[in-house]
């Protein structure tokens, strides 16, 4: 593909970056592998609890991952965050955050596929990210394979749970969208001719990707990084073939997306650097988490006000999932304008 080679400006140092490459890839690997397991072995949650890793990604590195977005540029820049540079990204979030809130109220349906598509975008980038810089020599080496990998990556979790199992995901986008319009229908979704064009394009863009790639590794840290980007490809397409939507992309939010964006931003705290130096995982947790208690605390009080703004009201579990989804999307528009300064701070495309 077209586009000159690119290289990612980073600070993550050699120790440090197999220290977090050890953290961001094998957990996942394994949490995922056996998702996938007990799926075909008939394990499934059922009922209230198959809502459960879903709710629990809100809170557990889902919300964290999106709340030191104030913290993110400046510390990329190698500066101290300014009273200046927290209004811009406080209006960010209020203007952005606002207007697509308003979205939902106006045009719940559109809405909800408008978020397929942001999230489609920023899962994308995301792995793009992690591929580049944790790997000693990226097969990725130029930007039209990038954002190819990019449209792979994130249109996996997007569009291979339609193929598998198309009748919850009508369920979920319409329980979602009647949160503020009674008979809302996604019946579209359940055709197979839209079925087939959607995860055949994104078979297509796999193989494109991967064929690609693995004709521009030259080298062996090169084909070291091709072979991974080819095992997590096929494993996320058996994982959101095998494993329920509802349990699959809680799982995928918290333990891949945060976590490697979490991975990402503890590179740039330099408060971090000697914990990540000596390998002392707790007190980077720490430092994390301290940060971003405080937005983590408002974003769930503007779950709690969302659900109680939602024309028909939070009365089940389903309902809660909704309004939980809607809040992502309201708040990842302005955290995708962030992460993608952050890329461009840091020359990934």
């Amino acid at each position: 593909m077209g586009g000159g080679a690119v290289a990612v400006t980073t600070s993550i140092a050699g120790p440090v970056r197999r220290r977090l490459a050890r953290t961001v890839f094998p957990l996942p690997w394994a949490a995922l592998a056996a998702a996938i397991v007990a799926s075909l072995l008939g394990f499934a949650l059922d009922g209230p609890a198959r809502y459960a890793p879903l709710l629990l990604s809100v809170v557990v590195l889902g919300l964290p991952h999106g709340a030191l977005d104030h913290l993110t540029l400046p510390r990329a820049r190698g500066a101290r965050p300014t009273s200046r540079s927290l209004a811009a990204v406080g209006a960010l979030y209020l203007v952005l955050g606002g207007l697509y809130a308003a979205g939902w109220f106006l045009a719940p349906a559109a809405a909800f596929v408008a978020f397929l598509a942001l999230t489609w975008v920023h899962w994308g980038q995301g792995d793009v990210y992690s591929l580049v810089a944790l790997s000693r020599e990226t097969h990725l080496r130029t930007r039209g394979q990038r954002l190819l990998a990019a449209a792979v990556r994130g249109g996996i979790p997007m569009v291979v749970p339609l193929v598998g199992f198309p009748e919850t995901y009508r369920a979920v986008a319409a329980t979602t969208a009647g949160l503020f319009v009674s008979g809302a229908s996604f019946a579209w979704l359940l055709a197979p001719s839209v079925r087939l064009v959607a995860g055949g394009a994104v078979a297509l863009l796999t193989v494109a990707s991967l064929l690609l790639g693995r004709a521009r590794a030259d080298d062996s840290a090169s084909r070291d990084a091709w072979r991974l980007d080819a095992g997590e490809s096929l494993l996320l397409w058996a994982f959101f073939l095998a494993v329920p939507p509802l349990v699959a992309i809680g799982l995928y939010f918290a333990l891949w997306h945060s976590l490697r964006h979490l991975a990402r931003l503890a590179a740039l705290d330099p408060s971090l650097s000697p914990a990540l130096r000596r390998g002392r995982p707790l007190s980077v947790v720490v430092g994390l988490g301290r940060d971003a208690l405080p937005l983590t605390l408002g974003a769930v009080i503007l779950l709690a006000g969302l659900a109680a703004a939602v024309p028909a009201g939070v009365g089940s579990v389903d309902a809660v999932a909704s309004v939980s989804l809607v809040l992502l999307a309201v708040l990842t528009l302005p955290h995708v304008v962030v992460v993608s300064c952050l890329d461009r701070v840091q020359g990934l495309w």
